[in-house]
């Protein structure tokens, strides 16, 4: 049975002229008849991830495995083959062709694998009424709801039965009643060989899940004893990419604010000192680390408080003159780090 194996997976791209990295260093492993969750808010590497395993994305260096396939290694007829046979992608916006009906639309990858038009319209109306469409099928996708739409996707993507199927938000457009069935469905579509992966925020899919990958970590926020760190001269505290739980006030030295640079070198962007306060972004908003922070020669002291504290440190007004500023583009701490 195929089992998904991801090693040391890094994707970068340039934005701005910085070094993105969605993902960076990434593992996981998914048994074959499984369902796997990525749970995260928007821009952690979810739909990146799903477009690696769906062959739509190169990474810059790491490895996918699946069964005895090595997906990142393939190129030009094996990638396409392997984008055909193996990996169904279910996707957000449901990418349904609005000219033709429910039927049609899940008969289009039939057609595309070499199947008689016969053949396709036979399979198509046997995957729809598997969905729960069978009354349906004639209709096209402005005449359906939004839930009957995404079971459209879903037995589209199931056409050419693939052992590997990919989901990018498949609740993102469903009202609470909708969201059953489809849940439902997922669920059972991970048994036998296949392996399922859901990109989601939605924490109604949790328990369905064999497997939750947390893209960003989830720290408590609840108060703890802040914590007094002495960081040595020219010191990395932390890294662009890394994981966000800290704010930061400076007690002794200064630190260095760099964004790493899509060429390999780096833009300095700030240098703090005693009283200031940084790192701030990525706890608020769930993200990682959007720049690296080191000490200067002299080094630093700096104390570390959990969300909670920083706010009750700083108070309501502080919090919201802080949340008015553009992340990417200030040049003073709370806004960069």
């Amino acid at each position: 049975m195929p089992d998904l194996t991801i090693r040391d997976l890094t994707v970068e791209y340039s934005s701005g002229g910085y070094a993105v990295r969605p993902l960076d260093g990434f593992d996981l492993d998914v048994p074959a008849g499984s369902l796997a969750i990525l749970l995260g808010p928007s821009g952690c590497g979810k739909t990146t991830l799903l477009s690696c395993l769906g062959g739509m994305l190169t990474p810059r260096s790491g490895s996918i495995r699946f069964g005895d396939r090595e997906v990142t290694g393939m190129q030009n007829s094996a990638l396409a083959a392997y984008r055909r046979e193996v990996v169904g992608f279910v996707f957000q916006g449901f990418n349904l062709v609005p000219s033709l009906t429910a039927r049609e639309n899940v008969m289009v990858p039939l057609r595309a694998a070499g199947a008689s038009r016969g053949q396709a319209r036979r399979h198509a109306e046997e995957l729809l009424t598997r969905v729960g469409l069978d009354e349906r099928m004639h209709h096209r996708p402005g005449d359906m709801s939004g839930g009957q739409q995404q079971r459209v996707a879903i037995a589209r993507a199931l056409a050419n039965n693939p052992p590997l199927l990919v989901a990018d938000e498949p609740t993102a457009n469903l009202d609470f009643i909708m969201v059953e069935d489809v849940l439902r469905l997922i669920r059972d579509l991970a048994s036998g060989d296949r392996v399922v992966v859901v990109a989601t925020h939605d924490d109604r899919m949790i328990p369905l899940a064999d497997q939750v990958v947390e893209m960003v970590p989830r720290f408590r926020v609840e108060s703890r004893e802040p914590e007094r760190v002495v960081v040595l001269p020219t010191e990395t505290l932390f890294r662009q990419g890394d994981p966000s739980d800290l704010i930061y006030v400076i007690e002794e030295g200064a630190v260095d604010i760099v964004r790493e640079l899509a060429d390999g070198g780096e833009e300095h962007r700030a240098t703090l000192g005693s009283g200031d306060y940084f790192g701030e972004i990525g706890p608020f908003f769930g993200l990682p680390r959007s720049a690296t922070v080191r000490a200067t020669d002299a080094g630093a002291v700096v104390v570390g408080y959990t969300m909670r504290d920083f706010r009750d440190r700083v108070g309501p007004e502080g919090i919201r003159g802080l949340l008015q500023h553009a992340p990417l583009e200030a040049t003073t701490a709370p806004e960069i780090a």
